[in-house]
């Protein structure tokens, strides 16, 4: 990390671990070299809330927590539901144009790309310091609207099939995924809906959050 950060004065973190351990020694690391650091965070954290109740909400309150302890100045990035997630539906379109999986409520699914306009005028810009911004799509969808949005942009009929979270959890295992990781997954399915829309893209970016239909119209060669 040394190496990599030398000459670096500014930096975009997206912590990819399921707790903070060892976040303080790459922190540290960071503040080296270092003066400003834009973490990407979840809109689902509750300042209110004495300690987080959902796994993954818990971890970036925590990395929250340190980052803002630490002597770099900072700018957190709050975003909902990130649209490119639904890439991971593309083998069961491209199979029989059924997806199944647990359900989980409808939020303002954001996309990356917005997410990226947004870090981009922060990271390159001093006016943010110590703000935090909660980052969301234009409109509220539900898993079954996305699948259904991306069978318009491929022009296939194609369907949501809502399983149960036990049959998820075998389903996800037996894939080889890690059990603190699908644990933590399927937390998402006990979160409630979120009608959340904020203008943070436009105000930041100059320009319009993108809906989940242009997501689909954007990304509908993965799915063919």
């Amino acid at each position: 990390m040394e190496r990599a950060l030398s000459g670096i004065t500014t930096l975009f973190l997206v912590w990819p671990f399921l707790t903070s351990e060892g976040a303080q020694a790459v922190l540290a690391a960071i503040e080296s070299s270092a003066r400003r650091i834009v973490y990407l965070s979840s809109s689902g954290v509750d300042d209110d809330a004495e300690q987080q109740t959902d796994p993954i909400y818990r971890l970036h309150a925590d990395m929250e927590s340190l980052i803002k302890a630490s002597g770099l100045e900072w700018t957190i990035l709050r975003a909902d539901t990130i649209a490119s997630n639904a890439l991971g539906w593309a083998g069961q379109i491209r199979q029989d144009g059924v997806v199944r999986g647990p359900g989980i409520a409808p939020t303002a699914v954001v996309h990356q790309g917005d997410v990226a306009a947004v870090a981009a005028r922060v990271l390159t810009g001093d006016e943010h310091a110590g703000a935090t911004h909660v980052l969301t799509g234009p409109q509220v969808v539900s898993r079954a609207d996305q699948v259904r949005l991306i069978g318009e942009a491929i022009g296939r009929p194609l369907r949501f099939e809502e399983v149960p979270v036990e049959a998820a959890r075998e389903r996800m295992l037996a894939d080889g995924r890690p059990p603190a990781l699908v644990e933590a997954l399927l937390a998402s399915t006990r979160r409630p809906r979120s009608d959340l829309i904020t203008p943070t893209v436009e105000k930041i970016a100059g320009r319009p959050a993108r809906t989940f239909r242009e997501w689909a119209a954007d990304h509908a060669d993965a799915f063919r």
